[in-house]
């Protein structure tokens, strides 16, 4: 069974999005970051920069969001080619570097979160996902930044009616309430 290391409101909630789509067995082991569990030799030894989300499946041992959501791609089959794998790994790193900069880097975000909505606006035009019409690791990776956009910044994305209405279909998924809102 996967267990998904993570402390409260860190991207750990974006692999436990994607584990609960999947129906993956899991377990979640919450850190207490603020009492320093994170820097203890046990999950150093998983990380060794102390940083949540980390992973361990087996012997394996993951760390870093998009990693952990391709890797859960092809394990649970997601993924069929290196086609598949390359556009999910495009927008992985898009979501995780790109648009989360875009929108999170105060220096940065006048300018370019404008830039970048309009961008996927244009992507959802006639298609209700990010590669298409059915949910994959994209929407997990893109669709959590842009939720956390609205969460942590408060933005608006009225003024891109395509992106909007993505953006409330998967706020409305059962698995995004779970771990991402927490209801």
């Amino acid at each position: 069974m996967i267990k998904l290391y993570g402390g409260a409101r860190s991207r750990a909630s974006i692999v436990r999005w994607y584990l609960e789509e999947l129906n993956a067995p899991y377990e979640f082991q919450l850190l207490d970051m603020k009492a320093g569990e994170h820097l203890q030799p046990d999950f150093l030894a998983i990380n060794p920069f102390g940083k949540v989300p980390a992973i361990a499946d087996g012997d394996l041992q993951l760390w870093e969001s998009g990693a952990i959501l391709l890797y859960l791609a092809e394990k649970f089959e997601q993924i069929n080619s290196i086609e598949d794998k390359a556009i999910a790994s495009q927008w992985v790193l898009f979501g995780n570097s790109t648009l989360a900069t875009g929108l999170f880097v105060a220096e940065s975000r006048e300018k370019e979160t404008p830039r970048l909505l309009k961008g996927l606006d244009q992507v959802l035009a006639g298609q209700s996902h990010i590669t298409g019409d059915h949910f994959t690791v994209a929407d997990v990776a893109v669709g959590s930044i842009l939720g956390y956009g609205i969460l942590m910044l408060q933005l608006s994305y009225a003024d891109y009616p395509n992106l909007a209405a993505y953006v409330q279909r998967i706020s409305d998924r059962p698995a995004y309430k779970k771990a991402i809102l927490g209801s």
